[in-house]
C-alpha cells in the first residue's frame, strides 16, 4: 500500500500540512490521539451524567407523607427496584436458628452474670447459612438487635466491647460474620491466584447472576428478622453496623419495614464517588434512583441514627475506602429532611472519633424503647471455645455463596428460556416427539414484532442507555490513505458535547457517478486501534478490512473503547453508577455512524453489515442486535456461552481468573446469552466464525450455543440467513466463509 500520509501521523494534525477532506465533509483539524481524545470525552460525558443524577432522582419518586402506611405504599416501587439491584429477591428458608459445638468448642461460647452467647448458625437461602454469634440476655429481651462489624472483624471482636454490652442492657444480639476482604488462606489456590477479596469473588460472579454479595449479606439479616418476628412478632428489631456492616444495615433497613431503627457508623455520605469505592460496592444503577439521602427515606418513618466516625481504610480493591469530611457527611445528612417533612422520621447525626460511641448507641436504643446503655465494662466477652478457628467460618460462608451462585449458573439456560423463548414464540414451549421428515416453517413476523420488548429490555436493563439525544454528525475528515483501488479517510463525528466517534472509512476509486455500495464495518478488538484492520499483517486480523475494500465494499472501522487496559475498565465501572455501561456509550456512537454513512452518495444504508473479532465479536451481539439499521452481523472469535464464560468458577479461561473485572452485566445471566442475543438479529443475516484453537472458548459450547440460534432461524424459514464456521486456527479473521457470506446477503458480487 501506498500512503499519502504515514498512519502514526493519522493520529496527530500536522502543523501547516494541507488537509484533503473526503468531499463534502469539514477538514479534520484535531489535535493529539484520536483514541485518547475519544476516550477522555467518554470519561467527562459520564461524569457529567453522575453529576446530574441527584437533580433527576426525584421523577422515580411519588412520597405520600401523609401517613405511615400511605408513605409505605407510595415507595413500595422504588423498595423493589431497590431489593432488585442489590440482589436480595430469593425467598428464604423458613425461620430457624441452631446452636452448634463439640466438646472443644461448645455452642456455650461464653457466659456473664447478664447473658449468654452461643455458636450459632440459621437458614437464609438453599444451602446458604448465617453463621455468628447469638448474645441472649437473662431477662426477657426488651428489643433484639442485628449487630454487623466492619467485614474485616470477626464476631468474636466486637463481642465484648459492643454485642456484649448491648446485651447486659436487656437486648438479645445476633452478630452475623461477613465476607471479608482477604483471600489468602491455605488449600485454596483458585481464590489466591485471582488476586481477589472474598468479597470481590462473590460479587463478579454473582452480578451476572442478578445477585450481589450486599444482597446477600442482607438477606443473612433478614433471615434473623424472620426468626427474631417467628417467635415475638411484636418485637422490636433493630440493626447497627459498621464500615461494610454499615453499609449492610443500612441497606437491610432500606429493604425490610420490620426493621424499626438503624444505626449506621462509618458508612454514610455523599455517592456521587461511588464507583471509585470497591468494585464489591458496585450497585447496577444505584445513583439514577439512590443517593444515600434516598436511601434513609426508604427507612422512614422508622429510626435512623448516622454516626460519622472514621471508616476502615482500605486500598487497592479496584476502588478504595475512605472517610469524607464531616461536613459532606452533614450535608448528605440534611438534605433527607428536605426529601419528607419535619418531624416525620426520627433521625440522629452523631460525630464520634471511634465506632459504636454512647451517644450514637444511646440514640439507637431509645428508638426501641431501651431507657438505659450498660456500662462498657459489662459487655466482658471470655470465649470458651478452645480451638474455635475464625477462618474456617470464613471459608463455609464463601463456599456457600459461591455454590449458591454456580447452581444459578447451572440452571440459568432454562431460566432464559422462559424469559424470552417461551414468551416470545409461546408455539414451542411444549414440544412433543415427531417422527416427521419435515415440519412445516412459523411466519417469523410474528416473532419479530414480539421480539421488540426484549431488544428495548437489552439496551435499558441490561448494557443501559443514556437519555441524551445525539448532536448533528458535523463531520470532520482528512485523508490518510491513497491506495490503488481505494482511498482512506480519518472520520470524526460528534455524539454528545463531551464524546466524539473515530474511524477509518476506505472508500473504492471505481464507485461509478450515481452508484450505491455496501458498507462492511469492521471492528478492531480489545487494545486495537482502525489501523489494525486495514494494515501491518496482524496474525489476528489479517488486513481483513483492506482486504474487503479490495473487494469493492466500502469499508468502515470505527474505534471502539475497550483500549488503555484499566482506563476503559473504569469508564466502565463510572457508568455502572447510573444504570449504564460503556455500551452505552458504544452503541450511541455506532447509531452516529451509521446516521453518517447512510448520508453519503456512494453508501447504499439498507446494506451495511458488522463484522467483529474478540471484543469486536462481542460489539458484534450487542451493537447490531439493538441497532437495526445494521443488515447483518458476523462475530468472530467470541461467540460463546457467556454465562459460563463469565460467572462460571470450575474452569481457568473463564473471566473469573483474569484481569476483565468489566465483564459482569447485572443480571444478564438470567436474561440474554449469546443465542438470545442473537435472536434479535432475526431476520437480518448472522454468523459466527470460530476457531478451533481459539481458547476464547471451547468447540462444544460454541456448537452448543450456536445450535440454538440455527434451531430458530429454521423454525422461522430463515435457515439460508445464518450460518458457523469452523476453521483451523486461532482466534483471529479467517475471512472465507465469513466473506462468502457478506457478498451473498450485502448483495455484492465476488469479482
Amino acid at each position: 500500500m501506498r500512503f499519502t500520509i504515514p498512519l502514526w501521523l493519522a493520529l496527530v494534525s500536522v502543523p501547516g500540512a494541507a488537509v484533503e477532506p473526503l468531499p463534502g465533509t469539514r477538514p479534520l483539524g484535531e489535535e493529539g490521539a484520536l483514541d485518547v481524545m475519544l476516550m477522555d470525552g467518554a470519561h467527562r460525558f459520564v461524569e457529567r451524567k453522575i453529576a446530574e443524577s441527584a437533580g433527576g432522582r426525584s421523577r422515580w419518586w411519588r412520597r405520600d407523607l401523609s401517613s405511615r402506611a400511605a408513605y409505605e405504599a407510595s415507595v413500595a416501587a422504588n423498595r423493589d427496584r431497590f431489593r432488585k439491584v442489590i440482589g436480595a429477591v430469593d425467598s428464604r428458608r423458613a425461620p430457624a436458628m441452631e446452636f452448634f459445638g463439640d466438646d472443644d468448642n461448645p455452642a456455650l461460647a461464653a457466659e456473664t452474670a447478664a447473658y449468654r452467647a452461643y455458636q450459632s448458625r440459621w437458614p437464609v437461602l438453599e444451602a446458604v447459612n448465617g453463621e455468628g454469634l447469638l448474645f441472649r440476655p437473662k431477662t426477657p429481651p426488651a428489643a433484639y438487635v442485628i449487630l454487623l462489624p466492619d467485614a474485616d472483624q470477626t464476631p468474636e471482636e466486637i463481642a465484648g466491647t459492643v454485642a456484649g454490652r448491648l446485651a447486659a442492657s436487656g437486648c438479645e444480639v445476633l452478630v452475623p460474620a461477613l465476607v471479608d476482604r482477604t483471600a489468602r488462606w491455605s488449600g485454596n489456590p483458585d481464590i489466591r491466584m485471582t488476586d481477589q477479596p472474598h468479597r470481590e469473588w462473590i460479587y463478579r460472579q454473582a452480578f451476572h447472576m442478578g445477585r450481589h454479595v450486599i444482597g446477600y449479606e442482607a438477606q443473612k439479616a433478614l433471615a434473623a428478622v424472620d426468626w427474631f418476628k417467628s417467635r415475638d412478632p411484636e418485637a422490636k428489631v433493630l440493626v447497627a453496623g459498621y464500615g461494610e456492616g454499615g453499609l449492610v444495615a443500612f441497606y437491610a433497613a432500606a429493604a425490610d419495614t420490620r426493621i424499626d431503627a438503624a444505626l449506621v457508623s462509618g458508612y454514610f455520605g455523599p455517592r456521587d464517588r461511588v464507583w471509585s469505592e470497591p468494585i464489591y460496592r458496585n450497585v447496577w444503577g444505584l445513583l439514577r434512583e439512590f443517593g444515600d439521602a434516598e436511601l434513609a427515606t426508604l427507612i422512614a418513618p422508622r429510626g435512623l441514627v448516622v454516626e460519622h466516625t472514621q471508616a476502615p481504610e482500605v486500598q487497592g480493591h479496584k476502588g478504595d475506602i475512605t472517610t469524607p469530611a464531616v461536613d459532606a457527611a452533614r450535608a448528605e445528612y440534611a438534605r433527607i429532611e428536605g426529601l419528607l417533612k419535619p418531624g416525620f422520621q426520627r433521625r440522629e447525626f452523631v460525630a464520634s472519633p471511634a465506632p459504636w460511641s454512647d451517644t450514637a448507641l444511646r440514640a439507637l436504643l431509645r428508638m426501641a424503647g431501651v431507657r438505659e446503655l450498660a456500662p462498657r465494662d459489662a459487655g466482658v466477652f471470655e470465649d470458651r471455645r478452645k480451638t474455635f478457628d475464625p477462618a474456617a467460618r470464613q471459608r463455609r460462608q464463601v463456599k456457600e455463596l459461591e455454590a449458591h451462585v454456580q447452581n444459578l449458573v447451572r440452571v440459568s439456560e432454562h431460566v432464559r428460556r422462559r424469559f424470552f423463548l417461551d414468551k416470545a414464540l409461546p408455539r414451542f414451549t411444549d414440544q412433543k416427539w415427531s417422527t416427521l421428515r419435515r415440519h412445516e416453517t412459523v411466519q417469523a413476523q410474528p416473532f419479530v414484532e414480539s421480539a421488540r420488548w426484549y431488544r428495548d429490555y437489552l439496551r435499558e436493563e441490561v448494557l443501559g442507555q443514556f437519555d441524551e439525544p445525539l448532536l448533528p454528525p458535523n463531520a470532520r475528515t482528512r485523508k490518510i490513505y491513497d491506495n490503488p483501488k481505494w482511498a482512506g479517510y480519518d472520520v470524526v463525528l460528534d455524539v454528545w458535547p463531551e464524546t466524539i466517534a473515530w474511524g477509518v472509512l476506505l472508500v473504492p476509486k471505481n464507485v461509478a457517478p450515481g452508484e450505491r455500495r455496501p458498507v462492511v464495518v469492521c471492528q478492531h478488538g480489545r487494545q486495537g486501534v482502525p489501523a489494525d484492520v486495514i494494515e501491518g499483517d496482524k496474525t489476528a486480523y489479517n488486513n481483513f478490512g483492506a482486504r474487503l475494500a479490495d473487494r469493492g465494499f466500502v469499508v468502515f472501522a470505527p474505534h471502539n473503547l475497550y483500549r488503555g487496559e484499566d482506563r476503559y475498565r473504569w469508564l466502565d465501572r463510572k457508568a455502572n453508577s447510573v444504570k449504564a455501561s460503556m455500551f452505552s456509550v458504544i452503541v450511541s456512537q455506532h447509531d452516529q455512524i451509521l446516521r453518517w454513512l447512510k448520508t453519503l452518495p456512494f453508501v447504499d444504508g439498507d446494506r451495511i453489515g458488522f463484522y467483529g473479532l474478540s471484543y469486536g465479536g462481542e460489539t458484534a451481539v450487542r451493537v447490531p442486535t439493538v441497532l437495526e439499521g445494521y443488515a447483518l452481523s458476523i462475530c468472530s472469535g467470541d461467540f460463546n456461552n457467556w454465562t459460563r464464560k463469565v460467572a462460571s468458577t470450575d474452569l481457568p479461561f473463564g473471566f473469573m481468573f483474569t484481569i476483565e473485572w468489566e465483564m459482569p452485566y447485572f443480571d444478564m445471566g438470567n436474561t440474554f446469552d449469546y443465542a438470545e442475543l442473537a435472536y434479535l438479529m432475526i431476520p437480518r443475516p448472522f454468523m459466527a466464525e470460530r476457531g478451533h484453537h481459539d481458547l476464547v472458548s471451547r468447540d462444544e459450547w460454541v456448537a452448543h450455543e450456536y445450535a440454538k440460534v440455527r434451531w430458530l432461524y429454521a423454525q422461522l424459514g430463515l435457515a439460508d440467513r445464518t450460518e458457523i464456521e469452523y476453521f483451523n486456527g486461532g482466534h483471529s479473521i479467517n475471512g472465507e466463509g465469513t466473506f462468502r457470506f457478506l457478498h451473498k446477503h450485502l448483495r455484492w458480487p465476488e469479482r
